[in-house]
């Protein structure tokens, strides 16, 4: 009976737990792993202070076109710089309009603040995990 009793309390540990795993798969974008930090203390990324100033970042490494970075206003965003219903072309780098991202092959344009689409698509935006270090320091990473 004891042993039924002490797995009854240990059920509920098991379904609180979660992952930290961070899925995202798109058929079209490989998953290439980076880290990125970014200080907002520096002219070239200051932008990302201002909310709505999306800037890119195409280091070698950091995703498969490079990243868009954008300060949300309550947060920031950041999306692989690939169109994501495109397989990978020259034509398939996002070009950054205003707070909007456009897909040169096929006209879509997406939300740099949800990721969205403004036409019916299979997939949004890849998004990237941001992580605040601080009030001028963040980490994009995948």
């Amino acid at each position: 009976m004891r042993k039924y009793i002490f797995f009854l309390f240990l059920l509920p540990l098991f379904f609180a737990c979660s992952s930290d795993d961070f899925r995202n798969n798109n058929k079209y974008l490989p998953n290439y792993n980076f880290s990125k930090d970014i200080d907002m203390s520096l002219p070239l990324y200051s932008n990302l202070q201002f909310t709505g100033n999306p800037v890119r970042i195409t280091d070698a490494g950091i995703g498969i076109n490079g990243i868009i970075v954008m300060n949300t206003g309550s947060g920031y965003s950041a999306y692989e710089a690939s169109c994501p219903n495109q397989n990978l072309t020259n034509c398939s780098v996002l070009q950054i309009d205003g707070i909007n991202a456009i897909c040169p092959c096929d006209e879509v344009e997406y939300s740099l603040f949800t990721g969205q689409a403004n036409a019916d698509v299979e997939y949004t935006l890849k998004p990237y995990k941001v992580e605040i270090i601080s009030s001028t320091y963040i980490r994009v990473s995948n």
